[in-house]
């Protein structure tokens, strides 16, 4: 009786012993994992903060010159070397015998833009412009990080 109850605490102390090895041991590879698992993040973090920093250059120095462009179109249009023109084409009939002025080529009718009329519908369509710029970064920011992951 005496050595089954030997055997017994034996196979117990064995048993229980190898659980808490066990147990300590894959404390250990988890841990392991984690720190594996963190370092990847880390460098898909690093990977996605550098993608958002030079998407964000790219947008910034287009917009810059965007402005640029803009700003020398408008000292172009208050200078007058850029005219605004409208060409129109009327259903008005003509008269039998038009008096063309000196000078006309007999071309479609046309008007001249006032300057400020000009410069605001130029920014209307700049405003829309950057916009879509900065909309199409977005998205493209977008599939990079959905990709990434």
């Amino acid at each position: 009786m005496r050595n089954l109850l030997s055997g017994l605490l034996a196979l117990l102390l064995a048993f229980g012993g190898g659980y808490w090895y066990g147990g300590k041991e894959e404390k250990k590879a988890q841990q392991v994992e984690v720190d594996k698992l963190n370092t990847e993040a880390r460098a898909k973090e690093q990977a996605l903060t550098v993608a958002v920093t030079t998407t964000a250059d790219a947008l910034r120095k287009t917009n810059e010159k965007a402005k640029l462009a803009a700003k020398q179109r408008d000292a172009d249009i208050d200078s007058g070397t850029y005219k605004l023109r409208l060409k129109a084409t009327c259903a008005v009939p003509a008269a039998a015998d038009p008096a063309t002025p000196a000078g006309d080529s007999g071309g479609a009718p046309s008007a001249e833009l006032d300057p400020e009329v000009g410069k605001a519908l130029f920014a209307i369509a700049e405003e829309g412009d950057r916009a879509i710029t900065k909309l199409n970064a977005c998205i493209d920011l977008y599939n990079n990080t959905r990709s990434a992951q």
